[in-house]
């Protein structure tokens, strides 16, 4: 199974993790899991893990191809990695869910 890691960044502020795959079922997972400093910072004292998923289905990869600026038919995980990978794997938290561009599933836990 391909794993695109869009994201692998480990310093003073923590682990920052964020990577993309296709399920068995076809659809795309893609992962999140930050842990550390920053983590706290953002959601309060005590609260150093996140971990979230989005869940594209592959009846949806042609919209998210088209709005990452991908070719007809080329192939999600090299549009992921080629637009939403290190500085820019921000960009998918903009793409994907409920009133984005792209529908996807989601789901987060944050704890310590």
């Amino acid at each position: 199974m391909r794993v695109v890691v869009l994201r692998h960044i480990e310093d003073e502020e923590g682990l920052r993790v964020l990577d993309a795959r296709l399920t068995d079922d076809g659809d795309l997972r893609i992962e999140g899991h930050d842990l550390g400093p920053r983590v706290e910072e953002f959601f309060g004292a005590g609260m150093t893990e996140y971990e979230w998923v989005h869940i594209v289905r592959a009846r949806d990869f042609p919209r998210l191809v088209s709005t990452l600026g991908g070719q007809a038919g080329e192939n999600v995980l090299d549009v992921l990695e080629r637009t939403c990978s290190g500085e820019n794997a921000t960009r998918i938290a903009g793409l994907l869910g409920t009133g984005k561009p792209v529908p996807a599933e989601f789901w987060s836990r944050v704890g310590d």
